[in-house]
């Protein structure tokens, strides 16, 4: 017989890309409650050669799979910005991380920066800083790594285990009158 603390649960590895610091998270998710388990980074700045921090990442997932044991890997989509060489050399980062994981037969799902965010914020433009608050918060962690590539990956993760579903609420619009005042009763004398 399964635990019922335990059906239904999932665990997910999240990664944030980077041909630099590359970001990893990990979470456990059950229908009722998402839980911290671990973070971290892969510090890949002293390496020059771009092949080996392919191969670095690819042995990094790996290792990760194989400790951590994910149900699916979440990954974030490499963003556009001014510089499409950056985007190509993280594109190779996150080719590495899902490489790993389609090898060990794990499903994949990608999130775009602003939907991941989105979903911790409920602003597609806040800042690291922002989402590395409010999630180390929601999840109660009292010790962060010195880099928001770690938060940024476990944001991925949380991204993905709630579905992409935005987590804060929004003002309700308030199209008319009488809308208001069936919201805000105690206001109206």
């Amino acid at each position: 017989m399964i635990d019922s603390d335990l059906k239904g649960q999932r665990i997910i590895l999240g990664i944030d890309p980077g041909s630099r610091i590359f970001g990893w998270g990990v979470l456990s998710c059950t229908p009722r409650e998402v839980t911290y388990i671990a973070m971290g980074v892969l510090d890949l700045r002293k390496e020059s050669d771009i092949f080996v921090k392919i191969r670095r990442i690819y042995m990094q997932v790996t290792d990760l799979i194989d400790t951590y044991h994910p149900d699916e890997l979440a990954v974030e989509a490499p963003f556009y910005g001014k510089n499409i060489q950056s985007m190509l050399v993280l594109g190779r980062a996150q080719g590495a991380a899902i490489s790993a994981a389609v090898n060990r037969d794990l499903p994949v799902f990608e999130y775009a920066p602003r939907k991941v965010k989105l979903s911790i914020t409920g602003r597609g433009a806040a800042s690291k800083e922002q989402v590395a608050s409010i999630l180390t918060n929601m999840l109660r962690i009292e010790v962060v790594p010195g880099s928001y590539d770690a938060t940024d990956a476990l944001a991925v993760a949380f991204c993905h285990s709630s579905g992409g579903v935005i987590v804060s609420k929004k003002k309700e619009s308030r199209s008319d009158w009488s809308s208001f005042v069936k919201q805000n009763p105690s206001r109206i004398k």
